[in-house]
C-alpha cells in the first residue's frame, strides 16, 4: 500500500487536498481529504467521497470513438487512437485551408480547474495558439462579479476565507456553503464560538439560511438596492468611517447622494423585505465590528450581477472594514494568485489577432457567427448541453452535419452524444496537475496515483500527440507536464516566491506569502488611483455608472422569477450519471410559495411543466414557503437524458449580464402549469 497526495479539480471554491490510498496491484482503493491541510480538515464532501467509484463506474469510455448514428443519438463505434487522430488532424488541416484557424472553437469548461489538464490553463491552448484557432472566452462561472469588483477594488481578490473566524457579524449573502464549498462553514463555526452574528441573505431558505442567525430573503436581482439600503441608514446613524473614508477612498461625496437616493421604505419596495428588517439589519451592521461578507458566484448570475458585486464591496469600505482583521468582502480569491498564465499559455503563439468567441452564447456562436463560421468545435471538461443557457440552441448548434466536433470525456454525457469523435480523457487521480482554490489560498499540487484504464490519455497528452500528427515544429507544443507546471509558477511576484514544483510535490500544498491575518488592502488598492473607488472613472469611460448603483432584472413581466442553485449531489453536470448520487438527489423539484401554488391550482407533489417562451422542463412540486412569494426554486446539474429530454437550461436566456458577458441563468421568469 502506499498513499499519494492529490487535490480535487472540480468547480468548487474549496480545492481540497486528498489522500489516496492505492493497493500493490496498483488500484486506487481510498480516498479521503488531507487533515493536514488548514481548510480541507480531513473531510471531503458528500459528491467527491464518491470520485473513486465514478472512476471505475461502468459507463467510463475507455477508448476513442467515431460517430455512427445521427448527431445526438449517441451511437459510435470504436477506433483507434491512431485512426482517431488521422481524422482529427486531416478535417482541421482541411477546415484552416478552406476557412481560417478562427473557424476552430476549444470549448473549455469547469469540469476540471487544473492548470495543466484544465480551464484554468486552458489545456491545450498552446496548440490551438498555433493553429490560429479563436480564443475561448469562460464566461458561465463568476465574470459579471469579477468584473464589477474590480471597478471598486482593482481586483476580484478579497479577503481570505480563513480570516472569517476572526468577524463578529458575517453577512452569507447568495451564498449556500453547506452545499456548496462546506468547508468554508467550519470559519463560520469558529467565529460563532467567539460570538458572532451570522446573516444569511438569500432568496430561498437553504440548507445554509436554516443554519443562521437570521434570514432575510429579498427578491432575487435585488442584491444592489438592498446593499445601498443597508448603507443609508448607516450613514444615517453617523456610522461610516470618516478617517478610513478620507485616507483610502475616491468619489465619497457622490456616493454619499447615490446612498441619499435608496431610504429603507424605496429599498423594501424594491426588494419585498419588510423596512424594519432593513433598518434592523443596518443598525447591526453600523454597530458590530468586523463585519464580513461572503458572495460566491450565484449572486451575480442576472442583469446586474456586476452592479451588484461592485456596490457590496463599497459597504467595507463605508464602515472601514477592510482595514480590519476579519472584515471586508471575500468572492474569489483567484486574484491573489499572481502565476505566470501568459508563459504557460503562450498567446504569442498566435500568428495573428484572432476573435474571441463567448461560452455562454455557444448556440449563437454555432448558429449565427459567420466570417468565418465555426467549423470545429473542442470540448474540453465541459458538458454544455447540460450547462449552457438555451438548451434547445445549444442542440440545434450541435446537431449541424457540417459542424466537426471533438469531445474529450470521462463519460457519454449529453454534449458527448453529439460529437463526431469521442476520445477517453483520464481523470483525477491518474494524471498531474496543479490547482488553485478560489476559495483559500493554497496552491495544491495532484500527483498521479494509479494508471489510467483503458486507453484514456491526459489532455495534454492529447494535444502533444496531436500537434505531432500535424507535423508542428513549434518546441513548447512538447513540453511535459512538469515543465508546464515550471512556466506557470516562473513568476516574480513575492507572493509566490519559493513555491517551487519540488516544495509542491513534497509539501502537497503551499500558501501563498501572505501574512496571517491578511489584510489584501493594507498598501493600497491596485485602481489607478491607488483608493477603493467610489466613484470609477474607468466605468464612465466605458459608458458605465460611474457609481454604484441598483440594475433591475430584464426579464421583467408576468410569472416567477426561477432560481436554479447549485444541487446537494452534483457539482454542475459531474456526478450526474452516478447511481446513488442520483438515487439521493430523486428527480427534478421546482419549490413554490404556498401563495404561488394556490394561484396556480398545485398542489404538493403534483407533476407540473415549467415553462417560457425559450423552452419547458418537468418537475415535481414541492410547497414550501422555502422560497418567497414571487419565486419558485429548482436545482441545475441533471442530465436531460434521465430527465425527460431537457433540463432547467432550456428555460433560460442566452443573453450577457452588465459586465463581463456573464450568465443570467437567475434573470429567468417562468410560468407552472399542471404537467
Amino acid at each position: 500500500m502506499k498513499t499519494t497526495v492529490g487535490a480535487c479539480p472540480l468547480d468548487c471554491p474549496d480545492a481540497c487536498s486528498w489522500l489516496v490510498t492505492v493497493d500493490d496491484d496498483g488500484t486506487a482503493v481510498k480516498l479521503r481529504g488531507n487533515p493536514a491541510h488548514p481548510v480541507t480538515r480531513g473531510a471531503l464532501c458528500v459528491k467527491v467521497n464518491r470520485y473513486l467509484e465514478q472512476t471505475a463506474a461502468p459507463d467510463r469510455i475507455l477508448h476513442p470513438m467515431r460517430r455512427v448514428g445521427r448527431k445526438g443519438e449517441g451511437r459510435f463505434e470504436r477506433i483507434g487512437w491512431d485512426e482517431a487522430l488521422d481524422e482529427i488532424a486531416g478535417r482541421l488541416g482541411d477546415i484552416m485551408h478552406e476557412y481560417d484557424g478562427q473557424a476552430i472553437w476549444p470549448f473549455h469548461g469547469t469540469g476540471s480547474l487544473g492548470y495543466v489538464q484544465g480551464m484554468e490553463g486552458f489545456a491545450g491552448r498552446r496548440f490551438f495558439n498555433v493553429l490560429g484557432a479563436s480564443v475561448h472566452e469562460p464566461t458561465i462561472c463568476s465574470p459579471a462579479g469579477s468584473a464589477g469588483l474590480k471597478y471598486t477594488l482593482g481586483t476580484s481578490g478579497g479577503m481570505d476565507p480563513e480570516d472569517f473566524a476572526r468577524s463578529k457579524l458575517i453577512l452569507l449573502w447568495g451564498t449556500n456553503p453547506l452545499t456548496s464549498g462546506h468547508h468554508f462553514w467550519k470559519s463560520v463555526q469558529d467565529a460563532r464560538l467567539d460570538g458572532a452574528y451570522v446573516v444569511a441573505i438569500d432568496p430561498v431558505r437553504t440548507r445554509t439560511a436554516q443554519q443562521a442567525d437570521e434570514h432575510l430573503a429579498p427578491m432575487p436581482g435585488t442584491d444592489a438596492a438592498l446593499a445601498l439600503g443597508l448603507l443609508h441608514v448607516i450613514v444615517r446613524m453617523g456610522a461610516h468611517d470618516q478617517a478610513y473614508i478620507d485616507a483610502h477612498t475616491l468619489g465619497w461625496e457622490e456616493f454619499r447622494a447615490r446612498i441619499e437616493e435608496f431610504p429603507p421604505d424605496l429599498v423594501a419596495k424594491i426588494t419585498g423585505l419588510p423596512e424594519e428588517r432593513i433598518v434592523a439589519l443596518g443598525e447591526r451592521i453600523a454597530r458590530t465590528r468586523p463585519t464580513a461578507i461572503r458572495a460566491t458566484q450565484g449572486l451575480q448570475r442576472h442583469a446586474g450581477g456586476g452592479m451588484a458585486l461592485r456596490t457590496l464591496a463599497c459597504l467595507p469600505g463605508v464602515t472601514g472594514d477592510w482595514a480590519l482583521p476579519g472584515g471586508g468582502l471575500c468572492y474569489s480569491t483567484s486574484g491573489h494568485f499572481k502565476l505566470n498564465l501568459p508563459k504557460l499559455v503562450r498567446i504569442d503563439l498566435l500568428p495573428h489577432p484572432v476573435r474571441s468567441l463567448t461560452m455562454t452564447r455557444l448556440g449563437e456562436g454555432l448558429l449565427e457567427v459567420d466570417d468565418p463560421p465555426v467549423k470545429a468545435l473542442f470540448v474540453i471538461a465541459a458538458n454544455p448541453v447540460g450547462s449552457n443557457p438555451a438548451q434547445n440552441k445549444v442542440r440545434r448548434g450541435l446537431s449541424r452535419e457540417d459542424l466537426f466536433t471533438v469531445v474529450l470525456e470521462h463519460f457519454p454525457t449529453d454534449t458527448t452524444d453529439y460529437a463526431d469523435i469521442v476520445l477517453p480523457a483520464t481523470m483525477q487521480t491518474e494524471h498531474l496537475d496543479v490547482i488553485a482554490g478560489y476559495g483559500h489560498l493554497y496552491l495544491v499540487w495532484n500527483e498521479p496515483a494509479a494508471a489510467p484504464p483503458g486507453e484514456c490519455l491526459s489532455t495534454s497528452e492529447t494535444f502533444r500527440r496531436l500537434a505531432r500528427r500535424m507535423g508542428l515544429t513549434e518546441p513548447s507544443l512538447y513540453a511535459s507536464d512538469e515543465e508546464l507546471v515550471r512556466d506557470l509558477l516562473d513568476s516574480p511576484h513575492p507572493w509566490l516566491e519559493g513555491v517551487t514544483v519540488e516544495r509542491l510535490r513534497e509539501e502537497g500544498f503551499v500558501r501563498l506569502n501572505v501574512d496571517r491575518p491578511f489584510l489584501p488592502f493594507a498598501e493600497g488598492f491596485p485602481t489607478s488611483s491607488g483608493r477603493l473607488e467610489f466613484y470609477s472613472r474607468r466605468a464612465t469611460r466605458l459608458g458605465l455608472d460611474p457609481l454604484p448603483a441598483f440594475t433591475p432584472h430584464a426579464d421583467s413581466g408576468e410569472g416567477l422569477v426561477l432560481i436554479s442553485a447549485a444541487p446537494h449531489h452534483f457539482l454542475n453536470t459531474t456526478f450526474g450519471n452516478n447511481p446513488e448520487l442520483r438515487r439521493r438527489a430523486g428527480g427534478p423539484v421546482i419549490v413554490l410559495h404556498p401563495d404561488d401554488a394556490a394561484a396556480r391550482g398545485i398542489a404538493d407533489g403534483v407533476a407540473v411543466r415549467v415553462h417560457n417562451a425559450r423552452g419547458a422542463f418537468e418537475a415535481t412540486a414541492e410547497v414550501s414557503d422555502r422560497v418567497r412569494p414571487g419565486v419558485a426554486a429548482t436545482t441545475k446539474g441533471r442530465w436531460a437524458k434521465f430527465t425527460g429530454g431537457t433540463t432547467v437550461n432550456a428555460t433560460i436566456d442566452e443573453r450577457d449580464s452588465d459586465m463581463g458577458h456573464g450568465a443570467v441563468f437567475h434573470d429567468n421568469r417562468v410560468e407552472v402549469d399542471l404537467a
